[in-house]
Order: structure tokens, then sequence, then C-alpha cells
């Protein structure tokens, strides 16, 4: 057999099926840039607050070694303002791991002034442009429900 030939249509690989997901939920009216730089920072949040995410260290045939990286997929999801405030608010009564990027966030430069802008705005009152979460497949389903995948 060509070892390089794709699987078939009707193959089915035997990828592993996690009991949590991590997932990012982004506003749907923000520039291809934005959305990039804002999955980004999100996910660093998670990595940092969860390190069981986080895999072991990867190194090619020559032992180059590189970092590791999350052990299992990121989804990305997309929609409204009012979807990224009801499932923010989903994610807090559960208590799940969240990171929040919000609008002011495009207009500062440095991790100190991030921090201050987040902290001046109620919970309520927070412009949200993304959040990524960790928790339980059931959890996150329920706290993105309404979310579409991003295309």
């Amino acid at each position: 057999m060509d070892t390089h030939t794709l699987p078939s249509a009707t193959s089915t690989p035997t990828a592993p099926r996690f009991d949590t997901k991590i997932a990012v939920l982004l506003r749907e009216d923000l520039a291809p840039w934005q959305r990039l730089n804002v999955t980004a920072f999100l996910v660093s949040g998670l990595g940092t607050a969860v390190p069981e995410l986080i895999g072991e260290p990867y190194a090619d045939a020559d032992g180059t070694a590189y970092l590791p990286m999350f052990r299992q997929p990121v989804l990305v999801f997309e929609g409204g303002g009012e979807l990224l405030t009801s499932a923010h608010a989903r994610a807090l009564s559960r208590s799940l791991p969240v990171a929040v990027f919000t609008a002011e966030l495009f207009g500062t430069g440095n991790d100190r002034d991030n921090r201050a802008a987040v902290r001046a705005v109620p919970t309520a009152g927070l412009d949200l442009v993304g959040l990524a979460l960790h928790g339980p497949r059931n959890a996150v389903d329920k706290v993105l429900k309404g979310a579409r995948m991003h295309p």
C-alpha cells in the first residue's frame, strides 16, 4: 500500500475523545487580525491556569526541542455580543476557568494597562469580544449554547 495515500471517506480515524473541552468564543464582527490576536491571548490564560492541559515538549528526528502545546484541540466559535455576555455569565455560574478579552484591550499596549482596563469595568458592563474556557464537555457545550463554529 502507498504510504502517501489519504484515508478514504469511509475510514474512521481513531482519535481520542476527551472528557473536557477547550473553547474560544469570538464576537462575530471582529476583523481577521483581531480574531487571531484575541484567540492567542485568550488561550495563553488557560495554559497557565490549568497546567494539566499542556502536554509534553516536542522534538524532531534531529533532537531539536520545541515547546509543549495543549494536549487536546482548541475549538473556536463565534456569536454576537449578547451571546458572549450570556456565555460569560453561564461560565461564571459554573465556576469554569475563563479568560476574557474586552474591546478596550485593542487600545492598550501592555499587560499592566490590559489588567487596569478590565478592572475598571464591573462584570456586567464588560464589552466582551472574546472569551476562552475549559471544563467538562457538557458544561462547555451548555455555556456555548447558540454559538456556531468559526468558519
